[in-house]
C-alpha cells in the first residue's frame, strides 16, 4: 500500500522512492504475467478501496495525490485531460467519455512490480476491483467518496510507452483476448457527479 502523508500532492519521485528507469528493471515473462492472473481475478465484484490516485499535469509527468476533485466539466482536476487529449469531440473539446482512466490494483501491482513506479502507467485511480466485462459493463455507474462515474465503451489498451515502461510481454498480455475481456490495461469513466476522492475511499457499483 502506499505509504500515507500528511501533504495531499507528491511527485512520482516521492511516491514509494524515485522509480527506477526502465533500463534498470527486469520485466517479467509471459509466464511470470500469466501466473499472476489468479490474484488479479480475485478480486472484489461489487465494492473495493481505490490504492493510489496519480495526476498527469502535462506529458509524462506525474503526480500522486491523496485526494482529488473530479467534475464533469474538469475531468480528475490537475490532470492533462482538461487541456485537451487524444479523443475530442466535434468542437475540439477533450472528449468525456476518457475523463478518468482507471487501472485494476492488482494488475499494477503485478505489472510494475514497485509501487514507486505504479504512476508510469498513467492511470488515474488505481482500484482494487474487478474490472472485467461480465462485471462492469459501459454504462454501469459507480459510487466513489462524493463523486459519481459511469463507465464508458472506450476501449483502454498499452501503447509503446506502456511496453517501454514495463517490457513488450506487458503489453501483450494486457491486450491479449484474455486481457481485454478482464480489462487488465483498465478502462474509461466520465464523472456524473462532482466530489472530491480519496485514496482509501470504497468505489462501489450502484444498482
Amino acid at each position: 500500500m502506499l505509504e500515507r502523508r500528511g501533504s495531499n500532492q507528491r511527485s512520482a519521485e516521492d511516491v514509494g522512492g524515485a522509480p527506477r528507469d526502465a533500463s534498470e528493471v527486469t520485466h517479467l515473462t509471459r509466464e511470470k504475467l500469466e501466473a499472476g492472473l489468479p490474484t488479479i481475478k480475485s478480486s472484489p465484484a461489487d465494492a473495493g478501496p481505490v490504492r493510489a490516485i496519480v495526476v498527469r499535469p502535462a506529458t509524462d509527468q506525474r503526480q500522486s495525490l491523496q485526494s482529488v476533485e473530479i467534475s464533469p466539466d474538469g475531468g480528475v482536476h490537475g490532470d492533462c485531460w482538461a487541456q485537451g487529449c487524444w479523443l475530442s469531440l466535434p468542437d475540439g473539446r477533450p472528449h468525456p467519455d476518457v475523463q478518468v482512466a482507471i487501472m485494476n490494483a492488482r494488475a499494477i501491482a503485478l505489472i510494475a512490480q514497485e509501487e514507486a513506479r505504479w504512476p508510469l502507467a498513467g492511470d488515474n485511480l488505481f482500484v482494487d476491483l474487478d474490472l472485467s466485462d461480465g462485471n462492469l459493463k459501459p454504462g454501469q455507474r459507480l459510487a466513489l467518496g462524493s463523486a459519481i462515474l459511469e463507465v464508458t465503451a472506450v476501449p483502454h489498451n498499452a501503447c509503446g510507452k506502456f511496453a517501454q515502461r514495463f517490457g513488450k510481454a506487458a503489453a501483450r498480455f494486457v491486450n491479449s483476448p484474455a486481457g481485454k475481456q478482464l480489462h487488465l490495461r483498465g478502462i474509461y469513466a466520465k464523472v456524473v457527479q462532482a466530489g472530491t476522492v480519496s485514496v482509501d475511499d470504497v468505489l462501489t457499483k450502484c444498482e
